[in-house]
Parts: C-alpha cells; structure tokens; sequence
C-alpha cells in the first residue's frame, strides 16, 4: 500500500504518472476487499470504478468542481482518495464513514445520494446554479447503465438537452444494475458496445462532410447526409436526438484512455455524455463471476468468497418467494413484479417457475405500480414486491392508480424497518405513515416467518390492495406450518393475559414484548401481550379492552412514530373516548436513522427488552432494578 498510503487529498494524485496510478488501483482493490471482508458492503460496484474514479480525480478538482455519484454505492475509492483513508475501516459501522456519499463527511462529495438515478438531476441543479452565480467549474454525474433505466434519469436528460447548459454525464456501462438489466435501453447499450463501428464511425463521416464544397445550400444538403448517413452506420443515437454530444464508448480500465477523454469533455461546451464500459467485480474473481451476489455482501472469507455468517432459520425474503411460489402454483392468475430486485426480493426463484409471470421492469418503481394496477383491473392477482425504501418511489400510483380504483394489488414490502449498514438512504421506517392515511387498502406485519406465509396468502384473497411489510434477513426460527391458511382481516392476537399492563407490537417487535412480559412477570407485573398483525383496519375492539382493563399501554413498533401504528392506536382510543389511558408509545423519533448494526440502533432508540421492561414498570408504579436505556 505504499502508493495509497501517499494519498491524503486528491491533490496527491496530480503528481502521479499513469503507471504509477495502474498501480494504486491495485492497492485501492486490495484495501476495498480488506474492508468489505470485514464489514460487509457495495463490493462488486465499486471494484468496477477503479480506474474511473482514479481518471475523474486526475482530470477535475473535486474541492471545487461538482461530481455527482448516482446511487452512490461506487464511491468507495473516492472515499479513499478524498482524506478518508485512515478511517476507511470504520465503513458502514456505527459512527463511521457511511457507504454513500455525504456533504456532511466531506467538501469532495456534492449531493448526498443512495437511490437511484437522481445523479443527472442533481448535477444540472449544480450547474444551473453555477451559471446564475457566475461561478466557473466543472459538474459531472456519474451514473450506470442500470439507473439509466430510470425514468427520472430520462426527464433531466431531456431538461438538459433543452438547455444546452455545460456539464457531462459519465455513463457507467457494465452491463448490471443490482442484477442483470432489462429493456430497450439496455439492449440499445449493448448494440453501441458492441458494434466496432460505432467508435470511429461518426468521426469518419463528419471528416468526409468537412471535404464538401463550402456554401449555405450545400451545408444543409450536408446536414441532411450526415444524419442519414450516421443512422446507417451507427446503432441509434438516442444521447446526440435529446441535445448531447456523444463520446465514446471507452475501455473504462484503460487509464490513459479514460483521462483523455474526461480531458476532452471537460472543454468542451454544452452537455456532454462520456460512455464508458467497466467490468463490475474486476480485479476480484469471485466478484467478476458472481456480480450480482457481491453487489452488497456481508462479511465474507476473501479467499473463496464465501459469507461468513450463516443463519439457519429461513430469511423472511425466502418465505416470501417459497410461498409465493406455491400459491401461485393452485392460482394462474398470480403475477409477480419487481423493479431491478428479482434477486434481493427473491422473485428469481418465481421467475424460475413462471417466467412468463414475472416481471422485471427495471429501475422504474413508479411504472411496476402502475403496470401492477393494469393487470389487476383484468382480473389478475399482481404482487409487487420492492424495497420499503423504493416503494417511496412510487408513492402517486400507490395512492391514485391502485387504491383509489380500489384495484387488488399486493404490495409485499420487503425490509421494513431498521436496514442497518446502508443507513437512512435506506431505513425502511416510513411505509405505515406513507400508505395508513390511503383509503382502501390494508396493512399487515407478520410477529414471525411462519405468520408471514398466512398474510401472504390473506393478501392474495382480498378483493383490494394490500402491504405486507416485513423485516430484513433471518427469522427467529418459528415453526412452519404445512400450508398457508387466510387470516381473518382486522384480527388481532392475543398471545397473553394480563391485568396491568397492555403490551401491543406489530410485526419484528412482537417476539420483544413477549419477552419483556415474561420478564415483567418475574417482578410480580402481568402483562397484557396483542400481536396487532393488522395496523389497518386495526383491531379496536381487542386493543381497546385490554388498554382499558389494565389503563395503561405501551405500543411497540420498528418505524417512525409520527402517523405510525402507535399513532393508530392513539387516534382509535380517542375516538372510543378513552382518555384516561396512560399510554407510551415505543418507535423511531422524529430524525432519521444513521447506519449502524440493527442492535446497536435498536438499543439507541429503545427497541430492547430491558427498555420495555422499565417504561412498564414506571407505569405500575414500581422501582425499576434493571440498567436499561433511558428514553
């Protein structure tokens, strides 16, 4: 590491020859590997910029010029060559370096991003902005070819195209997003990659053109033959047709290339798109073989590759997928979308079963709704299954295109609640406040990996839309039932009596309260114990005997209490009139959520055993004799 370990700003970098920086992007892999082993982390994304990311710091002053990484997973040699190298393997953990880019962390990052294809957006913003300040630097975006398949990506694009303003568009081509890419763009891409003309076609013609005689009439006859002429030769030229200048495409892991192209486009004038092709995982095998499974890891052994941390109760993603897929079996109806995460949903597997009902639309969570809501209103049974953090992204069609038309699509929410590592770009701690104030549709969390199989199967019979939320990663090893069987909707369930307090979870925090109610019973205290399962319609009938049984309740949740289920119950006492109720609500303040290992966030906010156990106690008047966190 003696080249890295030189490099304390960017600046560094300028002394370099380009021998000298082949070397470091050895370095900078090895060190990416080092730490990605140890903490997890965007593997795959970030070993395919290496030699980008060296070229783009050669060629701009990122102190001052803008440069804008979309999604942001592929900014790790960034961080390493931006004064964050000491402190590089405290990546993703608690109090460190986050995996995503923050103006925060450092002057070298210029927008702080973590969804997808935003990148072109933001950096016209910068650059309008530098135009009506009169300042003079450059802005670029960074962006692959899997968040080019966004549609926000294609509305800056035209923005920009209309205007003419100075920045560039780095597109990162390695043929992948989280997983292999769908659509015409991406087919469009591969044609341009792989057409030997394409390179040194348009610059032979406009060399031929410039032989022409010179004269007003002969300069349209000659714009005229150049665009037909380009159409015959090159595959497409979407980029050039929306007002860009188009270079390239380049061997992205060809330093001296890359630089003198990024040299290029720099003095050039207007908006410029540089297309670059990089190989996602280079440098590592296992990450070059299997892209797609070291996009983001956890821990892993670097010489065979394999996770270090294996759980063998089932993931809640696989229960999903299994279950999904076997009701789909007795039911021909049954769809299944997603939007670029068939492999992080665990859609792969269905589309294994039924490729031809299932469908990967891409990055486009706003189009998976909608398209969703057009093959229900024909009678079919959609389930689209995504990220809690993207279903944000397509808040409008939730509400206008499937639950207004009251339409049976199922949303199948997949890590609701505290993410952990990629922190709150990430956190799925809002999707009961966004979707509870939407008429029409229900909203379930299962207590365990069993329960979700039944609402999963509850979800598939109502006659109109419905979420199931529920956590990342393993369950807590519950005992599976042989078959799905329908819940009944708006029920609620009590796991045990108690007459002095009213302990009330939904979803991950269920097994919680049953454990604190077992601990509160060692200190003489009976608790009331309701797995909610529905956070609409709630259960008012059981929450509310209960909480006026004991007269005191405490709601436990892993999401934002502002409008959460907490809030739910809050609103359904004081409509019954029950105002004498002490009442403690459990969840996430008002703030969002950094990065750190789900138990450490838990235990800040309160989310533990011990917490539950002292607020209950304080509430029966009792002495707390417990080291809990005080919240």
């Amino acid at each position: 590491m003696n080249l890295l370990n030189s490099i304390n700003s960017p600046r560094d970098l300028k002394e370099l020859n380009n021998n000298q920086l082949k070397e470091l992007a050895g370095e900078l892999r090895e060190a990416i590997i080092e730490t990605v082993s140890k903490n997890g982390g965007h593997l795959a994304p970030n070993l395919g910029v290496v030699e980008l990311t060296l070229a783009v710091h050669k060629v701009f002053d990122t102190s001052r010029d803008r440069i804008v990484f979309d999604v942001g997973h592929q900014c790790y040699v960034h961080k390493l060559l931006t004064g964050r190298r000491n402190e590089f393997y405290t990546l993703r953990k608690y109090g460190g370096v986050s995996g995503f880019p923050r103006c925060s962390e450092s002057n070298h990052d210029a927008f702080g991003t973590g969804h997808s294809s935003t990148s072109i957006s933001a950096a016209l913003g910068l650059a309008l902005a530098r135009d009506m300040s009169g300042e003079k630097y450059s802005v670029a975006a960074i962006i692959g070819d899997g968040a080019m398949t966004g549609g926000m990506a294609f509305e800056a694009l035209n923005h920009a195209g209309h205007l003419g303003t100075d920045f560039i568009v780095i597109l990162n081509d390695n043929e992948m997003s989280i997983g292999e890419n769908v659509g015409g763009l991406s087919k469009y891409l591969t044609r341009i990659r792989t057409d030997p003309m394409y390179s040194r076609g348009k610059d032979e013609i406009e060399n031929l053109l410039k032989k022409l005689p010179i004269g007003k009439q002969v300069l349209k006859v000659a714009d005229r033959l150049k665009d037909s002429l380009k159409y015959l030769v090159v595959p497409g030229m979407i980029f050039e047709e929306l007002g860009f200048t188009y270079l390239g495409p380049i061997d992205g892991h060809n330093i001296d290339e890359t630089i003198n192209i990024l040299k290029q486009a720099k003095a050039m004038k207007g908006p410029i798109l540089v297309h670059v092709i990089t190989q996602k995982g280079k440098g590592y095998k296992p990450a070059e073989e299997n892209p797609d499974k070291f996009h983001g890891t956890g821990p892993f052994d670097i010489v065979s590759g394999e996770a270090l941390k294996k759980n063998s109760a089932p993931t809640y993603t696989s229960v999903f997928s299994d279950t999904l897929i076997k009701l789909a079996g007795e039911n021909k109806k049954i769809i299944a979308i997603t939007a670029a995460m068939a492999s992080g949903t665990g859609l792969d597997k269905f589309a294994q079963h039924y490729p031809d009902r299932f469908f990967d639309v891409g990055i486009a969570e706003q189009h998976a709704v909608t398209l969703a809501a057009g093959m229900a209103i024909k009678g079919y049974k959609p389930v689209v299954a995504l990220y809690s953090t993207f279903l944000q992204r397509g808040y409008d069609q939730v509400l206008h295109d499937v639950c207004l038309q009251n339409l049976p699509v199922v949303f199948a929410i997949d890590r609701a609640g505290i993410v952990g590592d990629d922190g709150a770009t990430h956190q799925g701690l809002f999707d009961i406040t966004f979707l509870r104030s939407i008429p029409n549709i229900t909203i379930m969390a299962p207590k365990d990996e069993n329960e979700l199989q039944h609402m999963l199967k509850t979800a598939l019979e109502l006659p109109g839309p419905c979420a199931v939320r529920y956590p990342r990663g393993a369950g807590i090893g519950s005992p599976m039932d042989e078959e799905p069987l329908a819940l009944p909707v708006g029920k609620a369930e009590v796991l045990r009596r108690g007459s002095d307090v009213t302990l009330a979870a939904i979803g991950n925090m269920v097994p919680l309260v049953e454990e604190a109610a077992g601990e509160l019973a060692k200190l003489g205290v009976q608790a009331a114990v309701i797995n909610a399962r529905f956070i609409k319609p709630l259960d008012d009938q059981c929450i509310a005997h209960y909480a006026a049984e004991t007269g005191r309740l405490i709601t436990v949740e892993e999401h934002v209490l502002a409008g959460g289920f907490g809030s739910s119950v809050l609103e359904m006492l004081e409509a019954k009139g029950l105002h004498n109720i002490k009442v403690n609500r459990l969840g996430i303040k008002d703030e969002f959520v950094e990065h750190g290992a789900p138990s450490i966030m838990r235990e800040k906010y309160g989310l533990t055993v011990d917490n539950i156990v002292m607020k209950a106690l304080h509430m029966v008047g009792k002495r707390p004799k417990l080291h809990a966190a005080q919240k």
